[in-house]
């Protein structure tokens, strides 16, 4: 039997998950889900379109072909989220102020996409297409980059990343001079 899906427009969800019931499936369309509690949560299959994700937890929460379409996060907890899992159709996201740590976007395309004031530390980020993506003050700290396309992508003002260049595609990636050694660190040289 299979589940009835809804469709809610222009609603907010404060405090929803932490004793209150599941969110349906369905498609959300311009919500506003603030301080909620989601963790380890399954939203397979739903779709989260215009909609802003605010204060919340989403750690290791299931998103098995969930659509996310001008999604905005801030200041979400995100800890060991598989975001290949995302249906691939339309992806698109922004983070500010979030905690990504252990998170993975392996293969997501994500163009022109938007990490504002986040921490993306042990991150994967292998054979992602992240041209043109924005890193504003964001902590990289052994987040992996393999086989990605990074061109374009500026870095100027982050921080702790090591990138090998020759494993990942850089055209026109904007770096800062303090990041140099993270360029380097293969080479083992002594940068002063």
């Amino acid at each position: 039997m299979k589940m009835e899906e809804v469709y809610l427009h222009d609603e907010v969800f404060e405090r929803a998950g932490k004793g209150s019931g599941p969110l349906s499936r369905g498609e959300y369309e311009c919500c506003i889900f603030r301080n909620c509690d989601l963790k380890g949560k399954d939203f397979s299959d739903f779709h989260f379109i215009d909609c802003v994700f605010e204060g919340s937890d989403l750690s290791l929460a299931k998103f098995r072909q969930t659509v996310f379409r001008d999604a905005a996060f801030r200041n979400c907890k995100m800890f060991g989220v598989h975001w290949e899992d995302c249906h691939p159709f339309g992806l698109s996201f922004s983070f500010e102020d979030c905690l990504l740590n252990d998170s993975s976007f392996c293969q997501v395309k994500m163009k022109k996409t938007v990490f504002k004031n986040s921490v993306l530390k042990y991150t994967d980020f292998s054979q992602a297409d992240m041209e043109s993506v924005l890193f504003e003050n964001c902590d990289l700290e052994d987040a992996v980059f393999v086989n990605a396309d990074l061109s374009g992508a500026d870095f100027s003002n982050s921080f702790n990343y090591r990138i090998d260049l020759e494993l990942n595609k850089v055209k026109n990636a904007k770096f800062n001079m303090t990041g140099l050694h993270g360029l380097l660190t293969k080479y083992g040289l002594i940068i002063q």
